[in-house]
């Protein structure tokens, strides 16, 4: 992998998160991972909108919104998202 497409998680803290078709869900407020592996698990949604609100996703025992790392499809300006993989 180049070094210019390594991202550092504090890098990724505050992005917005979008799906592909242009849909607000949030900011990403965390990161959540294994720690054994290092694999990326879930992205914690901070300042979700009403539109996310209605979906009736996962969420932690705190109650915020978890968006499956798998789900990102690409990053950016944004974190975007495939909604498809979190409904």
């Amino acid at each position: 992998m180049a070094e210019e497409d390594k991202k550092f998680s504090k890098q990724l803290i505050g992005k917005t998160v979008v799906s592909k078709t242009g849909k607000k869900f949030g900011e990403v407020g965390d990161i959540i991972f294994e720690t054994r592996s290092g694999e990326l698990i879930h992205l914690l949604l901070q300042n979700p909108t009403s539109y996310t609100d209605k979906l009736e996703l996962e969420k932690d025992k705190a109650g915020h919104i978890l968006i499956p790392f798998s789900a990102v499809i690409a990053v950016g300006d944004f974190m975007v998202i495939a909604e498809e993989d979190i409904i």
